[in-house]
């Protein structure tokens, strides 16, 4: 089971870990964004350190409308374990998010009145 803290405004964070492909393992905190239909998102700046295998362009529907990402095979350190996992790449980001495709195998437990935040 992974926990997770509460942000601003009740904002779900988890941190995870990305690793580069000289195996650099990068602490940060992901926002979990349920309206996020995919595994990961990133900001285009972040990937310069990351050096991942690019795999394709994606249109995708946005809060903003549609927009363009980069899709990459990325590879991510959550609750101790490690995940090869397909990650948006875009402009604009200004959190890693995490999606609903995590939800998949995990059960997301959110109770803010007894500050409980788990994912597993």
């Amino acid at each position: 089971m992974i926990s997770g803290f509460f942000g601003d405004e009740d904002s779900l964070f988890f941190e995870i870990e990305l690793i580069s492909s000289d195996g650099l393992e990068l602490p940060v905190d992901a926002l979990f964004d349920t309206g996020f239909s995919a595994w990961l998102a990133i900001n285009n700046q972040d990937l310069d350190a990351l050096g991942w295998t690019y795999i394709k362009q994606q249109p995708m529907f946005t809060a903003r409308g549609e927009a363009e990402f980069e899709l990459y095979l990325g590879k991510v350190i959550f609750g101790g374990q490690e995940y090869d996992i397909p990650v948006h790449v875009g402009e604009g980001l200004t959190e890693v998010l995490l999606g609903r495709q995590w939800l998949q195998n995990k059960r997301l437990v959110v109770d803010m009145p007894s500050s409980v935040l788990t994912l597993g």
